[in-house]
Order: C-alpha cells, then sequence, then structure tokens
C-alpha cells in the first residue's frame, strides 16, 4: 500500500501569504477555523509501510513541514546521532516552490534526486545547489512515459514505481526573459507523476501544476485511484480582479478550477475516484471552508487538500 502525507497545500507564498491583506488571508492570519493556514505545495510518499519516504518537490517550507510531521522525523539506531527516513526527493519543475527546501537538506544526508532535464539543468546552472554535495546526493534524471523504480541513493529500492510525463506548464517565472510570456510549453519543465507501491497495484497521482487539459492526459489519468491536482485559482483572472497581480492563471501556467476549460469541468465523466486540489492560491476561495466555492468542489466530489491530510492507495 502506498502511503502519503501532504506536507503542504498551498501554492507559492503559502497562506496566509506574507504580504497579503486579502480577505482570506486576514482570515488566516487571526486564527480563523474556517481559513486554516497552510504552508507550500509539497508531499511525502512511502512504499514500505512509513519506514523510508520520497519527497515530492522541496518547498520553501520544508523544515517546517518536517517538524510538523513525526513520520519523518529522525530515529537513529545505537550511538549515531544523525538520520532521516528520507531517501528520495523528486521534483515536478523548477519553480522556486519546488527547489528552494533543497537547500534546507545539505547536511550531509544522502539522498537520490530526481528531476526532469529541464529541471536538473536549472540546478546545474545555479551554483548555490552545490552545497548538496553530489557524492552524498546523486542527480538522476527522470525517464519521461517510462516507469521505473525510485532508488535511494546507494541504488537499494524504495518499494514505489514511478513515472513522470510532460503535462502542461511554463519554464520557471526567474527564467522569464524580461517578463515577456514564454508561452506554453510541454517539453518537461512541468511534469506529473504517477507512482503505486509496487507493479500492479492502485496509482496515485501527483500534478500540481497544468495549464490546460490534453487528450493524453485525460486518457492517463482515467479510473485512477486517487489524483492530486493544481488548484492554484477558482477563475482565470481572480488575481486581477483581487489587485493581487497582473497575470492571469493561463499567463503563469495553470487551468482554472471553475469554468468550461476548467479543472472541475475537464474530470467530469474520468471516473477518478479521490480527486483532491492542491497548490492552491491564497486568493483561491476554496481554501475558505465555508465559501460557496468550497461547496461547489466538494458538492463536485473534490476534496480540498490541507496540511497533514493522510491518504492510502
Amino acid at each position: 500500500m502506498l502511503k502519503a502525507i501532504v506536507l503542504g497545500a498551498a501554492a507559492g507564498g503559502g497562506f496566509p501569504q506574507w504580504n497579503s491583506a486579502g480577505p482570506g488571508c486576514r482570515r488566516a492570519r487571526a486564527g480563523d477555523p474556517a481559513a486554516p493556514a497552510r504552508t507550500q505545495a509539497s508531499l511525502a510518499v512511502s512504499g514500505d509501510g512509513g519506514c523510508r519516504w520520497v519527497l515530492l518537490n522541496a518547498s520553501p517550507d520544508l523544515p517546517a513541514q518536517l517538524r510538523a510531521t513525526p513520520a519523518l522525523h529522525p530515529r537513529p539506531e545505537g550511538d549515531a546521532v544523525r538520520h532521516s527516513p528520507i531517501a528520495a526527493v523528486v521534483l515536478t519543475g523548477a519553480e522556486v516552490d519546488t527547489v528552494a527546501g533543497l537547500l534546507s537538506l545539505r547536511e550531509r544526508h544522502a539522498f537520490a534526486l530526481y528531476g526532469a532535464e529541464p529541471s536538473l539543468a536549472v540546478l546545474r546552472e545555479n551554483p548555490i545547489f552545490g552545497a548538496l554535495d553530489p557524492g552524498l546526493v546523486p542527480r538522476r534524471p527522470l525517464p519521461l512515459g517510462e516507469a521505473f523504480e525510485l532508488r535511494d541513493a546507494a541504488g537499494e529500492g524504495l518499494g514505489l514505481r514511478a513515472e513522470a510525463f510532460p503535462v502542461p506548464g511554463k519554464v520557471p517565472l526567474f527564467l522569464e526573459a524580461g517578463g515577456e510570456d514564454p508561452g506554453r510549453s510541454d517539453a518537461g519543465e512541468t511534469v506529473g507523476l504517477r507512482l503505486s507501491a509496487g507493479e500492479g497495484g492502485d496509482a496515485l497521482f501527483f500534478v500540481p501544476g497544468c495549464a490546460a487539459m490534453t487528450g493524453d492526459l485525460r486518457e492517463r489519468l482515467r479510473g485512477a485511484a486517487c489524483v492530486l491536482f493544481d488548484g492554484t485559482l477558482w477563475r482565470d483572472d481572480e488575481m486581477l480582479r483581487a489587485r493581487a497581480g497582473t497575470k492571469t492563471g493561463a499567463r503563469m501556467g495553470h487551468m482554472s478550477v471553475d469554468g468550461p476549460s476548467g479543472t472541475l469541468a475537464a474530470f467530469a465523466g474520468l471516473g477518478v475516484r479521490r480527486r483532491v486540489l492542491i497548490h492552491i492560491n491564497n486568493t483561491n476561495p476554496v481554501l475558505l471552508a465555508d465559501s460557496p466555492e468550497r461547496a461547489a468542489v466538494e458538492a463536485a466530489g473534490w476534496e480540498v487538500a490541507s496540511d497533514g491530510m493522510e491518504l492510502r492507495v
């Protein structure tokens, strides 16, 4: 059985975002129980009953997420002082909110680091990631469209089968030249992940960023046991309306949840058994338990991810 723990459910900046005075963030900051705080999106998965874990993305909030998750605490044996059950990290892209947490794992702990070639190139070109000793943290390319076994730094299997596949997205924000729209990319800058505990079992899909539902993606997800999917914005022009930004969701590489081309419509008829929104922006009203938008997604059979949520597949 695959075990998963949502370490963080929010989009970049978290909820409440440090510089947002929007209504949702004000409620979260005031401790409103209908607006619980969330850290930036990441998942931990295990295929061996919870002994060893793989992180899906390493958010800037990773140190706080690890402290809040007892399953990821050190469990030293004998006279050992240092230990971690974290055996690997898999990246779905190279935005700041997926890679910055890697720098909090630099204390000479061995783990394998997997990423598609565009993401590994970003790490290679930024010398600060040299803080992760390649002798302890081997960087391994994700083969796209090919299932394989995740392994730790020493090559030992972790009981998890993974398959990465490209989804519509864009290059990381910090690589956009002069603020120009780079357009949509389907070359691996953004990937989704399919994970299962062994071969032939039910699978969990993790797709925290996606610009559009394609025919190929639709068929991949059809009938899945569990999908955690991009829930960044409720509507495409949400940030413009809230005066929280100057870009639409599509410009940022994200589908909206609502609308004729949105996530709710795209999943209709796919027969996915458990559907969970993750990577949710602070402006998105689905974060508020008492909002009409939350009621709408729940009526459509969706859940809204929260930090600490546990799933089993």
